[in-house]
């Protein structure tokens, strides 16, 4: 393997991700970064947590209710448990799952993300999500996805740094073209409905990392060609919550969009 090229100077996503979820994976231009954005947006790291909880019931949803078994998760980010094989593997353990993320210090760490079911695989793909045709055509994929069934493509948190909707448009076309009817897409990204989460938004590219809170069409038009799941696009919190659970605890704390899509 090749040494990773670490720049502990500078701050990114993943690792403020990691810090505002209770990690101990980050530095402390990370640290210094996620407080200076949290002077803006002080429920971030409720509403980090409220996206986490949203991962885990989307893909255990597509496990369960799908009969989907093969997941391609880009912008893993540093392994938090429970990780996307966990959840899917304990519905159905012969679950397949690639991560994609391009951070080096995720890359450290990919041994957590391996660590899967006797009866499933896991496979970890250092790579960009904006070079799908380095993720599409890279060798872990293809030795632990067969793409003539149907794959779930997890996008959790990480549209926001792609600004440009054609551009976004363009990465979420090309996946879905190598995927069969009968697969899914799971979102969540910025939105633009919390003042919390533009003032966010702008924490971040003030600290060079840009990043863009989209309104509710836009997110919607972020499935365009896909079917939607009910009930449609909400705030993370409000997509089939928890029973017993009171969503309106954390509207004025959740900073995060999305849905879930099928492909017909």
């Amino acid at each position: 393997m090749p040494p990773l090229e670490l720049n502990t100077t500078v701050a990114h996503s993943a690792r403020i991700y990691d810090y505002l979820l209770g990690g101990k994976d980050n530095f402390e231009a990370d640290r210094k970064a996620a407080e200076a954005i949290m002077q803006s947006s002080p429920s971030l790291p409720i509403s980090m947590r409220a996206n986490r909880d949203y991962m885990v019931r989307a893909a255990r949803h597509l496990t369960r209710d799908h009969g989907i078994r093969q997941f391609l998760d880009i912008g893993t980010g540093l392994p938090t448990s429970p990780n996307l094989h966990e959840v899917v593997q304990q519905v159905a353990p012969e679950s397949r799952v690639v991560y994609v993320d391009n951070d080096p210090l995720v890359l450290a760490h990919a041994r957590a993300l391996l660590s899967s079911h006797a009866d499933g695989i896991t496979a970890y793909l250092d790579a960009d999500l904006r070079d799908v045709p380095a993720i599409l055509g890279a060798k872990q994929l293809l030795e632990t996805l067969d793409l003539s069934k149907p794959v779930a493509i997890s996008l959790i948190a990480v549209l926001q740094f792609v600004t440009e909707e054609a551009e976004a448009h363009a990465i979420i076309d090309e996946l879905l073209s190598a995927v069969p009817a009968g697969s899914a897409l799971a979102i969540s990204t910025v939105t633009a409905n919390s003042a919390q989460a533009v003032g966010a938004a702008a924490g971040y590219k003030a600290r060079g990392i840009p990043a863009k809170p989209r309104t509710d069409d836009e997110v919607r038009g972020l499935f365009r060609t896909l079917e939607l799941e009910e009930p449609g696009v909400v705030m993370v919190h409000r997509w089939r919550p928890e029973p017993g659970t009171d969503p309106a605890e954390q509207d004025p704390h959740v900073q995060m969009s999305g849905g879930v899509a099928i492909k017909r």
